[in-house]
């Protein structure tokens, strides 16, 4: 069994990173820049979908100016993520995987089962917990259902008009085109018309899961942070909360506090929104390029030899994808890079022989 010493000693020395760190400044620089691009680019959208703004209702114009600040962010800081020698190399791997003619060649199928799986139903969280899984599936339909309800309807994309000036009937615009025509009193009128209450609906439990198990569990506690792992939850649940009182309000109270409400659920998603590119909730932006890493290791495993560990020959994984973690730890500098051609286990047999042989004996 080779020594720690004797592995380091046996590798090639950590070659230089394939593109040079950028300076702060410039990082700084072209995040701004590529925030303000993606900025104007959504104001001019929100102009020209809502058709010089005639389709633009001014009263939602708080949550169109979040969203500007929401494209901003979300612009910004993955300039700054993608900077990263790691991330770099991850976004390179993970959209070169994804937008390969070749890899859907090889496997055309594997794309649209990642994006279901990974992506939507995220498979892989279900291993960890049931009801982790369960809650998660809750927060993410229901977001996604609020998200694509009201930015439309933000921007003014979305248009409901009644058909005939009175009555039950209403017709759906988008871009200022008739899309279908519905009755506001049938079962199709009432899921149009309370989508966002179907989507508070499903995101109250599952935040509420989570917010309980960080309340509860040792390990959750141990090494969470307020604004980073519980502030969200506090937000979704009262954007939740209060977008079923105000229809609570119009309902069952002829809109008693209905004013009151509006305030409180429109400051509530203005926060959440700017809030997100620079909180726990960013991760959603970052999740594609790891379906396409997860892409690359699977097309990789189609005609590649899997490498085997140098120690005790179990398989770690394919060739490209060993090469590609030795590349990340030489563009991160670390200089133990040929520890990836080991697995899991020998990495901790050999941390623990480089303890004994080189800490430990200093004590005898």
């Amino acid at each position: 069994m080779s020594e720690p010493t004797e592995v380091l000693a046996a590798a090639p020395p950590p070659g230089p990173p394939e593109t040079p760190p950028p300076a702060g400044r410039s990082v700084t620089a072209r995040a701004t820049a590529a925030g303000a691009a993606v900025s104007l680019l959504l104001i001019a959208a929100i102009v020209l979908g809502s058709r010089r703004l005639r389709d633009f209702d001014s009263a939602l114009l708080p949550y169109a100016v979040a969203t500007v600040f929401l494209a901003f962010g979300v612009a910004y800081r993955y300039t700054v993520w993608v900077s990263a020698p790691g991330a770099r190399r991850l976004f390179k791997k993970g959209f070169g995987s994804f937008f390969s003619a070749a890899n859907f060649k090889k496997a055309p199928t594997a794309l649209p089962k990642m994006i279901a799986t990974y992506l939507g139903f995220q498979k892989f969280l279900g291993a960890r917990s049931r009801a982790r899984w369960a809650a998660h599936q809750l927060i993410f339909w229901g977001c996604l259902l609020a998200a694509a309800i009201t930015f439309p309807l933000t921007w003014g994309w979305f248009t409901f008009t009644s058909g005939s000036g009175s009555g039950p009937g209403y017709e759906m615009r988008i871009w200022g085109f008739k899309v279908l025509g519905f009755n506001a009193l049938d079962i199709l009128g009432w899921l149009m018309f309370h989508g966002l209450d179907i989507a508070a609906v499903l995101v109250i439990p599952g935040a509420s899961y989570f917010l309980w198990r960080r309340m509860k569990d040792r390990g959750a506690i141990t090494g969470q942070r307020f604004a980073y792992d519980l502030l969200p939850l506090i937000c979704l649940i009262v954007i939740s909360v209060t977008g079923l009182l105000l229809t609570f309000s119009s309902i069952f109270l002829h809109g008693g506090g209905y004013e009151f409400l509006a305030i409180l659920h429109m400051v509530s998603v203005v926060f959440t929104l700017i809030y997100i590119p620079f909180g726990k909730f960013f991760h959603i932006v970052q999740r594609p390029a790891a379906v396409g890493m997860q892409l690359f290791k699977y097309t990789a495993r189609q005609d590649e030899e899997i490498f085997a560990c140098k120690r005790c020959g179990e398989p770690i994984d394919t060739t490209p994808y060993v090469e590609n973690l030795r590349g990340t730890m030489q563009d991160l500098r670390l200089d133990f890079n040929a520890f990836a051609e080991y697995c899991p286990r020998c990495k901790r047999v050999l941390r623990g022989n480089a303890y004994l042989t080189h800490v430990k004996k200093g004590f005898k």
